[in-house]
């Protein structure tokens, strides 16, 4: 099983290899992009091609773990791949960390980057802070434990996160307006062979689901009990198709063992080959999952969807729940009272919403190399106002489009 998780449609063409991108000029600073987990890919695909934009030399490593590698293949990223996931042990982890940290200095000391840059990666952290590397730790969850011993440099995350929830000193934080996802998915473009491909009919009430992640440290069997009340639930309504997109093999292993009818009755199927993230949910009619990624692209693109995350709840999950584009379900009663089982009035396509957030995120890295390389002054400044419009714009959009 194959899934292209949260892989917006923005480009099948490759990211421009460095060569191609620098020949406009002098190299304006090295930054070292970690891809961690696999939506980190979708993430930083845009990053990367602005930041080659300015001339910014980007070095880029990946963990072979979940669907990492197939995407970096898939988008046809110059990377190099340095170790694997170790599993769901504490002490596996652990180990894991130091042995990936260990494998991964050879290339940092060879490329020498002036910044390290990643969503949650230890073992990036680790390595830039025993040679000296300033880092930038990009995060959504204030409650992940991504550094216990080891502070990064900066940490860049969504404003709604309140700076006494972080573990570090204010000035090393940046903000940016709106979620993560919207820096990537206003560049997405729908493709409506998704039905056909799942062996779904247009007329089919289609509901997309994504397990707990069960190998977090952050995970609550009170999630498992959540998602499996939902299955049950959803199962027993006629009309309704269950598209489940496990974590990894061994979940999807364990949902064809416990619910061996379902899939025999086709009311529930597991993608075979693989497929467009967004694309999915823009084809879904509604979302239920363990928190993450897929609730925050839900949302991102107004699709109803209802969490069954049962750990802390974040700033930012609580952000998009205050605005109504995020429903938390807390009990198995909530399962039966709170999803609205609909038949969605689907678009042709997203409206159309400007890049700014991402332009946010590419210029406070492209800040942090200043010192060593400053920009020419005839770089266009983003502007704080036209940011929080944007923002406020996606907000707008996505509460219209789960009308």
């Amino acid at each position: 099983m194959k899934f292209e998780e949260s892989v917006p449609a923005l480009a099948r063409s490759r990211v421009p290899a460095k060569t191609e991108s620098h020949r406009a000029g002098a190299v304006r600073g090295k930054v070292w992009i970690d891809l961690d987990n696999s939506p980190h890919v979708p993430f930083f695909i845009p990053i990367i091609e602005e930041l080659e934009k300015l001339n910014c030399c980007v070095v880029l490593t990946a963990r072979d773990c979940f669907q990492v590698r197939e995407l970096a293949n898939f988008f046809h990223l110059d990377y190099k791949l340095i170790g694997r996931h170790f599993g769901k042990n504490k002490l596996w982890k652990l180990v894991g960390l130091g042995f990936r940290a260990m494998q991964l200095f050879p290339t940092v000391l060879s490329e020498r980057p002036d910044l390290a840059v990643a969503v949650c990666s230890r073992s990036q952290l680790a390595v830039s802070w025993l040679l000296g590397i300033p880092s930038l730790f990009m995060g959504d969850y204030e409650f992940s434990r991504g550094w216990a011993f080891i502070r990064p440099t900066w940490l860049l995350c969504p404003e709604v996160i309140p700076n006494a929830d972080i573990r570090l000193d204010p000035k090393r934080i940046l903000k940016y307006p709106g979620i993560k996802e919207d820096v990537y998915v206003p560049r997405f473009i729908p493709d409506n062979t998704v039905r056909p491909l799942l062996g779904l009919q247009e007329h089919d009430i289609v509901a997309t689901l994504r397990p707990p992640a069960n190998e977090a440290h952050y995970h609550s069997e009170q999630s498992d009990e959540l998602f499996t009340a939902t299955i049950k639930y959803l199962s027993q309504a006629g009309d309704v198709k269950l598209v489940v997109v496990p974590r990894n093999e061994k979940q999807a292993t364990e949902l064809r063992e416990r619910w061996p009818v379902l899939f025999l009755r086709g009311t529930m199927r597991i993608p075979e080959r693989a497929v467009n993230g967004l694309n999915l949910i823009w084809n879904s009619d509604f979302v239920v999952s363990g928190g993450g990624t897929m609730n925050r692209e839900a949302a991102a693109l107004g699709v109803p969807v209802y969490s069954v995350f049962r750990g802390r709840i974040g700033a930012v999950d609580q952000y998009l729940a205050c605005q109504g584009r995020l429903v938390l379900l807390e009990s198995v009663e909530d399962v039966r009272t709170k999803i609205a089982i609909a038949r969605r009035n689907r678009r042709e396509r997203p409206a159309k919403r400007p890049d700014t957030i991402l332009q946010c995120v590419v210029s406070q890295i492209v800040r942090l190399l200043q010192p060593k390389h400053p920009l020419p002054h005839t770089r266009e400044q983003i502007d704080p106002g036209q940011v929080a419009a944007a923002a406020e714009g996606s907000a707008s959009e996505s509460r219209l489009s789960s009308t």
